[in-house]
């Protein structure tokens, strides 16, 4: 590239960059400031929820056609061959999408003339299941090409179908709508949230647009580990590239496999751990046989189905509502009547009642925290005199019954107890506030920048951890490993460009979308359920209140009358239970079981190839590129594979933090590790081997210990005082601390360090 090309590719890169931090961080800055309703839209939720998403779009669109109009095409390419190769894909696509909605027709018939319930979800699960098979066992393949990168001739489409279905996890399908419900704009002042992750997941793309994909593609490699070896040379960083690459990687195949289980269970009727071991299958399937070439086919096919999944509930609850089923255009008039539903429930002396009993409740586990072995004897010997009055372990009554299982329940012993009691007076503490905790759907950060000094305090933390959270999840998203070989996949740098633009518009399908699901169930809650008696409620309450994680229901005053104080919805259940909300038919809850279930394997496939071939082609045999070694490799990727299916399985099954959680952990993870010596690598021909290992260590180093020195576990167990919190920044956040430790080290110690010899590396990324 010449050096007025450099200049202009910086101009470009520069305006769009700046277009990019003024519509996200920007407008996030002065939401607060941006309260005025135009057209039923409060400003500052439009920007946020909708309209920096369509920027971001046009942003990877433009940056796309420029660059490769500038470039021009690429010698040796056969664009007439391509061209037909493409045509063929959009047949086959075609017949599979009528194909689906044939078969959806035909289970709704099936449903409507009396088919169970049962045997509906279980012949979706079985087909869709036997469907990603049937592509593993067609996609099977040993050669190393056609296994890491799928013989580079993805088309950009349809590998950005495949990206966003990649991209498109558990969290994203099954938690994020949930977490708009919960969360509204911002979250709390002690849960950052809410919009910050429709910000975050979705204007990362124009981070990996600009900065990384085209580039790497350019270097013609099979894994992330590569770039570190082929750009730095020597052996360590590409082995802690590896490593890390595994760390965030597994801790976000958790959270998949965790809902796996979760959806498996749900459809079927299965034990979690059971469903887990299902679902488990269907991902080994794919990733174990064909590598990348099955799993990104089996992607794009999932992609269809996820999308299905979450355009009918959220389009008939719109059409329901409001008499127009485009719900990302049409929900901001239910916005207005949420805020003065919200008001009325405030002021609800009923409501009061409740929130009343919860505060009540908590003075009572924070008495019993004062001295836990005496409250401990205490309650346990109150539980058997009852029982001793009323005959004993022998009394076969009601009541009797009751005290034996509120005397099986008390704790074992004093540590027990203290940590059931303590988390029992948090949650009655966070519902004793009003609407139960949550906040105010549209209003931008806890607190107020113009109140007290403690408001005005709890303002500024609340705004900053919603920049860092949205700091976080963007950068994460450019050092995400699987993400980024998913643009080793295709034949051209041009397409490489194109397809981040396409995963980008496929993924805003869903995201724009997920905040109008958010505000249409609320408004279905606050309108149709609250003040409903307890006997009339309607029957998916009581389905889904089998599981407290999911739903709870509880007449705390005594009313007989459903207060919305008394209702908790955990984050997934706002997306699984919406057919149900908007009185669907049955085959439409499989298809959103089924949808998330897709979601959820197919990023589980792709973090399972990742982990798989960082540890065989990167750790054991280093990139050795003859035939036998390539092959090795693959068979030695595909046991690496299993083995971590098989443990990521078992930590699974152990129940941990939420998907949201453990999926946004992983991004401050994967930024700290890779984005300062990746970014700098590419920029910056300074950049020198030891600044690279340099910047990753302290990135990394300084997330991992941010995150565990605040679990509360440890600072028990270390005996530290307070929230170990720097400037109120909560841990998921760690990677705004990890990734400007990264580049600072990266610089710094490059600057300081004997110059190393260039490499020809370099020149191959094209600047």
């Amino acid at each position: 590239m010449t050096v007025p090309a450099v200049a202009r590719f910086g101009a470009l890169h520069a305006g769009l960059l700046a277009l990019w931090f003024a519509v996200s961080f920007g407008v996030v800055f002065f939401a607060h400031d941006l309260q005025f309703v135009v057209a039923n839209w409060p400003v500052g939720f439009w920007f946020a929820a909708q309209g920096s998403v369509v920027v971001f779009i046009a942003i990877v669109f433009l940056f796309a056609w420029l660059a490769n109009r500038r470039e021009g095409p690429e010698p040796g390419f056969d664009a007439r061959a391509y061209a037909l190769y493409k045509r063929k894909l959009h047949r086959r696509f075609a017949l599979y999408v009528a194909g689906l909605l044939a078969f959806l027709l035909l289970l709704a018939v099936a449903e409507r003339w009396g088919m169970s319930k049962v045997w509906v979800a279980g012949i979706f699960l079985s087909a869709t299941l036997v469907l990603y098979a049937v592509i593993g066992v067609y996609g099977r393949t040993a050669d190393a090409a056609e296994y890491y990168v799928a013989g580079r001739r993805i088309p950009g489409m349809y590998n950005g179908m495949a990206t966003a279905a990649d991209w498109m996890s558990a969290a994203s399908f099954i938690s994020l709508a949930g977490g708009l419900y919960l969360q509204g704009f911002s979250g709390t002042d002690a849960q950052s949230g809410g919009l910050a992750y429709v910000l975050g997941w979705t204007g990362g793309f124009c981070l990996v647009a600009l900065l990384v994909a085209p580039y790497l593609r350019r270097m013609n490699l099979y894994t992330v580990p590569d770039f570190f070896a082929v750009r730095f040379g020597g052996r360590w960083p590409r082995m802690i590239a590896a490593l890390a690459a595994v760390l965030c990687s597994f801790t976000y195949v958790v959270a998949q496999i965790y809902g796996v289980g979760l959806i498996t269970s749900r459809l079927i009727g299965v034990h979690f751990e059971i469903g887990i071991l299902l679902g488990l299958g269907g991902v080994l399937v794919c990733s174990f046989l064909g590598g990348m070439r099955a799993v990104t086919w089996t992607q794009v096919t999932q992609y269809v189905v996820i999308i299905l999944a979450f355009l009918i509930p959220v389009s008939w609850l719109s059409y329901k509502q409001i008499g127009n089923p485009l719900a990302p255009f049409a929900y901001g008039q239910q916005l207005q009547k949420i805020a003065a539903m919200e008001l009325e429930l405030v002021n609800s002396p009923a409501e009061r009642q409740v929130t009343d009993e919860f505060a009540r409740r908590a003075r009572v586990y924070e008495q019993k925290l004062q001295d836990v072995d005496e409250a401990l004897q205490t309650e346990r010997q109150g539980l058997r005199d009852q029982l001793r009055a009323m005959g004993g372990m022998k009394a076969d009554d009601d009541r009797a019954m009751l005290l034996r299982r509120e005397l099986a329940a008390v704790p074992k012993d004093a540590a027990a107890a203290r940590e059931l009691w303590s988390r029992e007076l948090t949650e009655n503490l966070e519902r004793a506030k009003p609407l139960g905790g949550m906040p105010s759907h549209t209003t931008p950060f806890a607190g107020d920048p113009v109140g007290s000094a403690q408001e005005r305090e709890t303002f500024q933390t609340s705004r900053l951890n919603f920049l860092a959270l949205m700091f976080c999840l963007m950068v994460g998203t450019v050092g995400l490993p699987h993400l980024l070989t998913r643009y080793y996949a295709t034949p051209t740098v041009a397409e490489a460009r194109s397809s981040v633009a396409w995963s980008l518009f496929f993924i805003a399908l869903l995201y724009l979308s997920a905040p109008a699901l958010a505000v249409l169930v609320k408004y279905e809650v606050m309108a149709h359920l609250v003040g409903q008696p307890f006997d009339q409620l309607p029957s998916w309450v009581a389905q889904w209140a089998r599981d407290a994680t999911l739903l709870t229901v509880s007449d705390v005053n005594g009313d007989r009358v459903l207060q919305f104080a008394e209702l908790k919805f955990g984050a997934d259940l706002v997306m699984l239970a919406s057919p149900e909300i908007g009185g669907l038919p049955y085959v439409v809850s499989a298809l959103v079981a089924a949808g998330g279930l897709a979601a959820a394997l197919s990023t589980a496939d792709g973090l399972l190839l990742t982990i798989g071939n960082a540890l065989a082609h990167d750790v054991y045999f280093e990139g050795d590129s003859d035939k036998a070694q390539a092959m090795r490799r693959v068979m030695w990727s595909k046991f690496a594979l299993l083995v971590v299916a098989l443990v990521a399985a078992y930590v699974a099954a152990q129940r941990p933090a939420g998907i949201l959680y453990l999926v946004s952990a992983s991004f401050s993870l994967a930024g700290s590790a890779f984005v300062p010596a990746m970014v700098l690598g590419i920029f910056w021909q300074g950049a020198t081997r030891s600044g690279a290992v340099a910047g990753m260590l302290a990135g990394l180093g300084i997330t991992i210990y941010y995150m565990a020195i605040n679990i509360p576990a440890v600072r028990t167990s270390l005996g530290l005082a307070g929230d170990g919190l720097w400037w109120g920044i909560q841990p998921v956040s760690a990677g705004v601390f990890g990734v400007t430790a990264g580049f600072a080290m990266t610089v710094l110690v490059s600057l300081l360090a004997r110059p190393e010899k260039p490499l020809a590396a370099h020149s191959q990324l094209g600047l």
